[in-house]
C-alpha cells in the first residue's frame, strides 16, 4: 500500500492545500493530512479546530485520513507505514528550502521519498501565513480558503 503524508500546520488549510490533495490522489493508496504540532510555533487556530476543518473537507474522500504528530516528520512516517512525502512549489524559494528538507528527510527516514507538486499559477500566491495576516485585518478570505472553512472574524 502506498502511503503519503502531507504535512503542515494547515493554519488554516487553504484551496492551495486541497488542489494538491486531488492531484496526488490518483498517486497513492492513502493520504495522511497530517498536522504537525510545533511548540514554539505560535498558531492562531487551535488544533482542534484545524483538525476539525480538515475532517470535514476530506470526508468525502475516502483515501484521505487526517492525523497529527510532534517531533520529526520522517519519525511519523515510520509510525504509519509511510514511504512518501507530499509537498507544494510555488517558487524558487520554497524549491530550494523543500530540496533541502528532502534530502534530509531521506537520510534520516530511511529512503523517504518526497514528491512536489508545483503550484497552478492560481493558487501560487496563496499561502497560511498570507492568509492569517487577511483575517487578522478582518479582510474577505473566501477565495483562498475551501467553502468548508468557516471562519468568524469577530472571534479572532
Amino acid at each position: 500500500m502506498k502511503i503519503a503524508i502531507f504535512p503542515g500546520s494547515f493554519d488554516p488549510i487553504t484551496t492551495g492545500h486541497l488542489d494538491i490533495v486531488k492531484r496526488a490522489l490518483p498517486l497513492f493508496d492513502k493520504i495522511i493530512m497530517a498536522i504537525g504540532v510545533n511548540s514554539v510555533k505560535k498558531s492562531l487556530f487551535s488544533l482542534e479546530q484545524r483538525m476539525e476543518w480538515l475532517e470535514f473537507v476530506f470526508q468525502n474522500y475516502e483515501k484521505v485520513d487526517v492525523g497529527t504528530f510532534e517531533g520529526l516528520t520522517v519519525h511519523y512516517c515510520d509510525k504509519v507505514g509511510a514511504k512518501y512525502l507530499i509537498r507544494g512549489l510555488r517558487n524558487g524559494s520554497d524549491f530550494d528550502y523543500e530540496k533541502t528538507i528532502s534530502q534530509l528527510n531521506n537520510i534520516v527516514g530511511d529512503d523517504i521519498e518526497t514528491v512536489f507538486f508545483i503550484s497552478r499559477p492560481s493558487y501560487s500566491h496563496i499561502s497560511s501565513t498570507i492568509v492569517k495576516e487577511i483575517i487578522r485585518g478582518k479582510g474577505d478570505t473566501s477565495p483562498f480558503l475551501p467553502p468548508e472553512v468557516k471562519i468568524d472574524l469577530n472571534e479572532i
